[in-house]
């Protein structure tokens, strides 16, 4: 049985760096935006549509877990149905085929019978802000105040998409096996941690 590794993440912890440099490190496969192009082809919908939905647009009468069609149901709510089902079977897919750590879209609850491993990374909000305006892009916010604003939406929608689809706590100790606090040490250094101790 393939080895599985899920990392969910608060915005601006380096949740997702800290996921790749372990993927690298472990000799793993790493998955996180490569999932959205193999939902797209399933659906024939942008990527663009399809992480908007994903990330930002849960909706509450649509569990992830279900799978079957309702009736009356109108054509936004049949594009969701067809994303999440695509989303679910795609992780399933992937995890059977090698050893890998999957980045956020609720793979720790998807994979929930395969026995994955569940980390979730988070930072206080000096760091992440501080971090976000290191990282900074163009069209992003460009002082800590507006960041901060951005970051807590960005978590609050993170939070709903998993609380509303796993029906578990986004963050909630009780469903992750490791929770790392990245403003402790740097990133480098908690993967070389975390691989030290690790039964590859």
């Amino acid at each position: 049985m393939s080895k599985i590794i899920t990392v969910a993440r608060e915005f601006g912890s380096g949740g997702r760096q800290f996921a790749r440099r372990l993927a690298e490190e472990l000799g793993y496969e790493y998955y996180d935006k490569e999932i959205l192009s193999e939902i797209a082809k399933h659906t024939e919908l942008s990527e663009e549509y399809i992480k908007s939905v994903v990330d930002r647009k849960p909706h509450s009468l649509f569990p992830i877990h279900i799978g079957q069609s309702f009736g009356g149901m109108d054509y936004q709510l049949q594009q969701m149905q067809s994303i999440f089902s695509a989303q679910f079977d795609t992780i399933q897919k992937i995890a059977e085929k090698s050893d890998c750590v999957i980045v956020g879209r609720c793979a720790d609850y998807i994979l929930r019978d395969k026995d994955p491993y569940r980390i979730f990374v988070y930072a206080d909000m000096d760091y992440k802000v501080k971090r976000c305006l290191e990282h900074r892009k163009d069209g992003e916010p460009d002082n800590a105040a507006d960041y901060e604003k951005l970051i807590k939406k960005l978590d609050k929608e993170r939070a709903k998409y998993y609380n509303d689809y796993t029906g578990q706590e986004w963050g909630d100790k009780e469903y992750f096996d490791l929770c790392i606090n990245t403003a402790k040490f740097d990133i480098d250094t908690l993967v070389k941690k975390f691989v030290s101790v690790w039964d590859k």
